[in-house]
């Protein structure tokens, strides 16, 4: 599929539920969010179907997100389905790694090749604060977990924010010196529970190349990557810059979004959804909203203008 502007739409990121085991600063307010009523939800025989219509007009790489996705009841099941669909190179997840010890090997078994997780910090207690009561030892153990079943490459994304963790962005690095782990540092985006903090929080990527000097640059070998990747001298893993703030990459922008309620979204910057799931079950109808919608994808998002979106992220899927 190709947008107006001549993009290859290649890749679909599902979110298979908008709820979640922890409570993210900047992804949810406290209280948690509003919970959709069952209804309102893609049932997993729904998400299965739009998907396959997806890779059936050329999508050929699929990441499952959330809120939490290990909370969804049926994940595994869904995940064998998809990891079927012919056509499908690249099928991963992305976790905040809680559950991953007790799913690590069972993705793996259904199909699943890689996983994602989110981790903003390595202290304890600050991992305790931002995440509003985590345990990351959890983590950690789900970390070891993915690796010792060959969840490979493990990709951990942490979030850059100022006078949180910028003082760990050495202990990050490090840990791609022996292991075959992409650490991905990721500028702080204003969507939804962000909009309300501070800009003093924003901590720019480049800014990590000034702390880090020996750090080399590696040539990219997808450009629709959004991280530009870099890697210690004596490395094994990688280091990822990724820049939606100082750098936009919207040029190269290959990707979609499927909301747990059944919402295509042609950018996470943008309010502009596409309801199919009130489409279901014309598939016909569904092929020929997705191609229109795709055709009409933004070039770029506007967060430089100030122009943020109302939903948080994990009503959108990270």
């Amino acid at each position: 599929m190709k947008d107006y502007y001549g993009r290859t739409i290649n890749y679909l990121r599902i979110s298979v539920t908008d709820l979640c085991n922890l409570r993210c600063q900047y992804c949810m307010p406290a209280q948690g969010v509003y919970k959709k009523s069952h209804n309102d939800i893609l049932n997993l025989e729904e998400i299965e179907l739009i998907a396959k219509e997806f890779v059936s007009l050329g999508i050929n790489k699929i990441k499952i997100t959330g809120g939490e996705p290990l909370v969804r009841k049926g994940i595994l099941t869904l995940i064998n389905n998809i990891a079927k669909f012919d056509g499908l190179k690249d099928f991963s997840m992305t976790t905040n790694g809680i559950l991953l010890k007790k799913f690590a090997k069972s993705l793996k078994n259904t199909g699943l090749n890689r996983v994602n997780i989110s981790l903003d910090t390595l202290d304890e207690k600050k991992y305790f604060s931002i995440t509003r009561g985590g345990n990351l030892k959890h983590v950690l153990d789900g970390i070891e977990e993915a690796k010792k079943v060959g969840l490979f490459p493990i990709k951990i994304n942490t979030v850059l924010i100022k006078g949180f963790n910028d003082n760990e962005i050495e202990n990050f690095v490090r840990l791609t010196r022996h292991e075959n782990i992409d650490v991905r540092f990721i500028e702080l985006m204003s969507i939804g529970e962000v909009a309300k903090w501070s800009k003093e929080k924003f901590f720019s990527t480049t800014r990590i190349l000034e702390k880090i000097k020996d750090l080399k640059r590696i040539p990219k070998e997808d450009p629709s990557s959004p991280a530009d990747y870099y890697q210690l001298p004596d490395g094994v893993g990688r280091i990822g810059l990724i820049s939606p703030i100082t750098c936009k990459f919207c040029k190269n922008c290959n990707r979609v979004r499927l909301t747990a309620d059944g919402r295509l979204k042609y950018c996470l910057h943008s309010d502009k959804e596409i309801n199919l799931k009130k489409l279901l079950p014309n598939r016909q109808l569904i092929r020929k909203v997705i191609l229109d919608s795709i055709a009409q994808k933004p070039l770029s998002h506007s967060l430089e203008e100030r122009k943020y979106i109302v939903r948080n992220m994990v009503q959108i899927g990270g």
